[in-house]
């Protein structure tokens, strides 16, 4: 008897045991798992039931939880959605993206730093409220980039950056979309809207600013000129380079030509080859420096680097070192040579910036439901792209671009702007991606833009300074403005 018992005891410890571990795997291991699983409808019921921060910028509210009560009692609200989705994203039954997903536990009221809050609510037995999330945006500049691109009817994009901060004061993709379409506690409705947003060629979802690359055009040889002056200091704006009406490409027979067969005179100083933009000269360059030293150059930049601002950003890139013929193409913006605009914005504030490129960055602060601020932007350094006087001699340079050169769509009146226009071309018989990327006030700049047009939106014979560069001018202006 005293066996049996023994045994059993046993028996019930060891079941007792196992029903501790796998309590602690569920809760310790698979938590989120559990959590997250679209069949959970505990969860998928509690996400209404928490009132989900705030979202900010300017101090304009862009999106908030209004409480209608119910079972689905805090529903995801948008205002202007669609002039903010590629920043904002959504919030959907099962799914979050953009802002939305990055900053989740914030929203949500689950981050760690809400600890306390969420412990006097539980409590109080009163409803999890989410922290605000405040953006660096400016409201004005914003809807002024997105009405621009939108009644143009044109794909693009319009990154605006405060070059001594790293602050992102625009970030817009165009075409978008409506997030308060998939806000609604409707599974299947949100997941009918999601499909056909994926389905549509135009790919509103994507973000066009930060997600996809592009051939950047001329607006590269801002980066060219930053390492031939770079290599030898001595070099000036007034320093000339061969500059031929073709450039012959080693070990090929063909050779590299100006935008429609323009001549640059056989010879050009820095400052008129970027202010006329002459192919041959930046190609003559890069042969002369060697791949690594533009690839160098292209890193001090950021390119290459792995970004996160909250949102991931997907890495540019030069492309490889094939040959020579490739090097030429690639020192013009063309080839392999892909780019993010918010990429060629950081370019361009880090020539206004004296050469130092700062880390961009999307959110100012968190702030608790109380009020109480629990975290804030820390600005900092991620490179220094090209000494002090290098960047005043490229200053010199994109000022005249837009002064003299393709860049004079750019001008705003009483204040001085840099700039420098790009026209990539694309696939034979497509339309070009059309570029411009800017600073202003040049002497003492307070933003840095970069405007994308994409191919097979502009017009087949499309350029940067036609039509990119005037809706660089009206962001300009709007932050200025602010």
């Amino acid at each position: 008897m005293n066996g049996t018992l023994k045994r059993a005891s046993v028996a019930c410890l060891l079941m007792f045991g196992l029903l501790m571990i796998n309590i602690n795997y569920l809760q310790a291991v698979k938590a989120d798992e559990l959590r997250t699983d679209a069949r959970n409808q505990r969860t998928f019921y509690a996400r209404y039931q928490n009132e989900r921060g705030m979202i900010t910028a300017g101090g304009q509210t862009l999106a908030k939880s209004v409480d209608v009560g119910g079972t689905f009692r805090f529903q995801r609200k948008y205002t202007k959605g669609e002039v903010y989705a590629p920043v904002i994203g959504f919030f959907a039954p099962e799914s979050a993206q953009g802002i939305e997903g990055a900053e989740n536990k914030y929203l949500d009221g689950t981050h760690p730093d809400l600890f306390v809050r969420r412990t006097v609510d539980l409590i109080t037995s009163k409803p999890t409220r989410g922290a605000a999330v405040d953006l660096t945006l400016v409201p004005q500049a914003q809807e002024v980039a997105y009405r621009a691109l939108e009644k143009s009817g044109k794909r693009g994009a319009v990154v605006a950056i405060e070059p001594k901060t790293g602050a992102i004061l625009t970030l817009v993709s165009v075409p978008s979309y409506d997030p308060n379409t998939m806000a609604a506690p409707d599974k299947s409705k949100a997941a009918r809207v999601y499909d056909k947003l994926v389905a549509d060629p135009n790919k509103p979802l994507i973000n066009r600013a930060i997600q996809d690359t592009y051939a950047p055009g001329s607006t590269f040889k801002v980066i060219t000129s930053a390492a031939y002056l770079s290599e030898d200091e001595s070099r000036d704006v007034n320093t000339t380079v061969d500059a031929p009406d073709v450039l012959p490409l080693p070990g090929t027979t063909i050779g590299l030509r100006n935008y429609h067969g323009e001549s640059c005179g056989g010879r050009a100083t820095l400052l008129d080859a970027l202010t006329i933009s002459c192919n041959t000269a930046f190609g003559t360059m890069a042969l002369e420096m060697g791949y690594d030293k533009l690839n160098e150059q292209a890193a001090k930049f950021g390119i290459g680097t792995q970004l996160a601002i909250p949102l991931s950003v997907t890495k540019s890139d030069i492309g490889p070192d094939v040959d020579k013929p490739a090097l030429a193409q690639t020192a013009i913006g063309q080839r392999s040579n892909q780019m993010t605009p918010l990429q060629m914005a950081m370019v361009a504030a880090g020539v206004a910036n004296q050469g130092k490129v700062m880390k961009p960055y999307l959110v100012n602060k968190i702030v608790s439901p109380d009020g109480d601020e629990i975290d804030s932007a820390r600005q900092e350094e991620l490179s220094e792209a090209v000494s002090p006087d290098v960047a005043d001699k490229l200053r010199q340079m994109m000022v005249s671009v837009v002064q003299n050169g393709t860049g004079k769509a750019a001008q705003l009146p009483g204040i001085t702007v840099a700039g420098k226009t790009g026209t990539a071309e694309t696939a034979k018989g497509q339309a070009s991606h059309a570029w411009f990327i800017a600073f202003a006030p040049a002497e003492d700049p307070k933003v840095a833009v970069a405007v994308f047009v994409e191919s097979g939106s502009a017009g087949n014979d499309a350029t940067g300074g036609a039509v990119a560069a005037p809706i660089a001018h009206d962001v300009m202006q709007a932050v200025l403005d602010k």
